[in-house]
């Protein structure tokens, strides 16, 4: 079993985030208190698988908390969903854990690092985005470029061995120059994973809004603009290129690795294991049927202090399943083992794999179906085909 906990807090919104976040900073202490009655109301979500594996903070802005309030949350994790059950953080159990944490990277401080690493994390993932201030400016980013590198090297200094960096490319007036810039900087960092997003203009967010109320050409075509298929598709070839060289395995569409540093966290999800997702717009899997908490924070806080959570559910049967292993484990360089599927499900999916076989977007390599470097850059196209409907 794996374990999220949502942190949505930030000091203020990126306009292109489309996650559930919240910048009134004077809940936090209600809130990690809150997360922490959670785990006692939803204790018995353990027996459904009693090792955990991995445990992911995300957001939000985790780094919002301090040293003091993450501590609070890693004593309950270990009262309620550990072994023991003791009240203490032994090092010798934890390392065996994948532990990660997300933080900005004007959040990392060399007191701050040196105190992670006093806790039980052993990961650190930084949303880095680019190294172009300008274009941290158009996203409202916090950091400056500059500052990367500094909190990674502080991160260094307090022993933390495993990082991990996104980068997002397909801004717009966005040069293929400029994307070399950024991976070439990313690459000096000597990071262990990285995670590449396209600029996405999704419905919800700031940037979405800005898009749909520009209300002259010039807005349009110009600032809000993203940048056209074919020089996306470039960008990613690069991408795939420049990290390959790099020694970096592609291991899913968006996210590479060194040798032995896959995220075990995100693997999960894309492995089917059963995971406990803790605080509020937090998703939970057991098997078979997933629940997702309420994406309200004063609602959360308020009914975990309560004893009443609220949150919904959502049984799943044969079909749905096998949607979600079509739609997680062709991401992967893997595939999908066919051997999982039972013969209709089977059947159904090497029927409507085959134009994409032909046309070299899918292959067939010892009973996994998986895309082929052609196949990622459409791979929402091919797998919204594969779909049972």
């Amino acid at each position: 079993m794996n374990i999220y906990i949502h942190i949505p807090f930030c000091k203020s919104r990126c306009i292109y985030c489309g996650f559930y976040s919240t910048t009134a900073l004077e809940l936090r202490q209600r809130y990690v208190d809150a997360v922490c009655r959670e785990m006692e109301l939803r204790k018995d979500f353990v027996s459904i698988a009693p090792h955990v594996d991995t445990i992911y903070f995300g957001g939000g802005t985790p780094s919002q908390l301090t040293p003091e309030q993450l501590e609070q949350l890693f004593l309950y994790i270990n009262k309620v969903y550990m072994e023991d059950g003791s009240g203490k953080l032994d090092d010798g159990k934890w390392s065996k854990l994948e532990i990660t944490i997300e933080c900005n990277p004007d959040d990392v401080t060399a007191d701050y690092a040196v105190a992670l690493s006093r806790l039980p994390v052993n990961r650190v993932s930084m949303g880095v985005q680019t190294f172009d201030d300008a274009r941290l400016r158009f996203l409202h980013r916090r950091h400056t470029a500059a500052q990367v590198p500094i909190a990674v090297q502080w991160l260094r200094d307090a022993g933390i061995s495993n990082i991990s960096i996104d980068l997002m490319y397909g801004f717009p007036g966005e040069t293929l120059a400029d994307w070399q810039h950024d991976i070439d900087a990313a690459l000096s960092l000597g990071v262990e994973h990285l995670s590449a997003y396209c600029l996405m203009i999704e419905e919800g967010t700031v940037l979405f809004e800005k898009m749909r109320n520009a209300d002259n050409e010039k807005m349009r075509g110009g600032l809000y603009q993203p940048i056209d298929e074919e020089e996306e598709l470039q960008m990613y070839e690069m991408l795939i290129d420049g990290l390959a060289a790099a020694g970096f395995e592609h291991y899913e569409i968006s996210n590479f690795a060194k040798k032995t540093f896959r995220s075990r966290h995100n693997s999960s999800y894309w492995t089917d294991v059963p995971y406990i997702g803790l605080g509020a717009a937090a998703h939970s899997y057991d098997g078979h049927s997933r629940q997702w908490n309420v994406s309200d924070i004063r609602q959360y806080i308020e009914r975990m202090e309560q004893g009443t959570p609220v949150w919904e559910r959502e049984e799943l049967d044969d079909d749905t399943r096998y949607n979600d292993r079509v739609t997680v484990a062709l991401r992967t360089c893997e595939g999908l083992w066919l051997g999982e599927l039972n013969s209709r499900h089977a059947d159904y999916l090497l029927k409507q794999a085959r134009k994409y076989i032909d046309q070299g977007l899918l292959e067939l390599v010892d009973d996994h179906l998986r895309l082929t470097r052609r196949g990622l850059f459409v791979s929402d196209m091919v797998m919204s085909d594969l779909v049972w409907v």
